[in-house]
């Protein structure tokens, strides 16, 4: 049973370090070693380097971890639907790739979450020595290592809606400066590039992949299209459209911007008074649940000692 307990413990701290290391392997980390590699060609005058070498140099989770994690999630995606890899894939893109995840790695931190919570619980059960039957035990374990399968799908939702969030929050402001770009003479690609210099947020970094794309040779009403479907909010949407509907009409441009940038305004307000008004039916939780009780203890305490002793005095007369 002991050499048992060991090898969960075993294969629980795998899973973890498998984890770990697939969402600690940015691309960043790849382009470092990119630039070594040509720094290293560069001082080596043109030389022929040995490959094996450059291999050996990588670091040892980049050579064997982070390989391993990646083959766990090829398998878990050979028995996965492909509209459900497709469907992961299209929410990944909508939070903005989190930790350079892909479909793939995706689907392997669902598989070591699911082993990590059933083996983690199951082995609190052995420890603890519970005298429940063996099938409850069983189903306990099964629902806690189905609910952690999904714990990845459900932080990927939330991340998906802040990101949202921020996007809604930031273009107002960023439609003005387009507005205010486009009435000084610049283009809209310009424009869009000006706006991606001057912040840093979901929005501008979205602006800055649409240029990328169309300086690419990309159309723009396509690389719109494409930008808006990777958002996928109803008023970048409406932007989006009206753009296109501008440039194919020939309207002028600054003052489509000017009127989607008021709706925007108008529409981030009333989403604000939405969450205002939201904000009383959430408090009734914490209020019922937490502050009620003790304004309840605090307030009757005093008030049953006093009776208590009223009826403990009564009684000894």
């Amino acid at each position: 049973m002991i050499g048992f307990l060991v090898l969960i413990a075993i294969v629980l701290v795998v899973a973890a370090v498998l984890v770990a290391i697939g969402l600690r392997n940015p691309s960043f980390q790849n382009n470092r070693i990119l630039q070594e590699r040509l720094e290293e060609m560069s001082t080596t005058g043109g030389e022929v380097v040995n490959l094996e070498k450059l291999e050996l140099s990588l670091p040892f989770s980049e050579r064997v971890i982070y390989p391993i994690a990646r083959k766990l999630g090829e398998i878990a995606i050979r028995f996965t639907p492909q509209n459900a890899l497709q469907d992961t894939a299209k929410k990944l893109e909508l939070a903005g790739s989190p930790g350079k995840l892909d479909p793939t790695m995706m689907m392997a931190l669902q598989f070591i979450s699911f082993v990590f919570f059933g083996g983690f619980l199951f082995l609190i059960f052995s420890i603890a020595k519970v005298s429940w039957p063996l099938g409850v035990v069983i189903l306990i374990v099964l629902g806690f290592s189905v609910l952690g399968f999904f714990i990845p799908q459900l932080l990927l939702s939330s991340a998906i809606n802040k990101r949202q969030h921020n996007i809604r929050r930031a273009m107002p402001d960023a439609l003005d400066l387009l507005t205010i770009c486009v009435e000084a003479g610049l283009g809209f690609d310009a424009a869009m590039s000006k706006v991606a210099e001057k912040w840093e947020t979901e929005l501008s970094l979205a602006f800055a992949r649409a240029i990328r794309e169309i300086q690419l040779g990309k159309l723009r009403r396509e690389a719109l299209r494409t930008m808006a479907d990777r958002i996928g909010i109803p008023e970048m949407t409406s932007f989006v459209a009206a753009v296109i509907q501008s440039e194919q009409l020939g309207v002028s441009l600054a003052k489509v911007l000017r009127i989607q940038s008021d709706q925007m305004r108008i529409r981030r307000r009333q989403l604000a008074e939405e969450e205002a008004h939201k904000v009383p039916i959430k408090m009734l939780v914490p209020m019922a649940l937490l502050i009620f009780p003790s304004l309840m203890i605090v307030l009757l305490t005093p008030a049953a000692f006093r009776l208590m002793h009223s009826a403990l005095g009564s009684m000894f007369k």
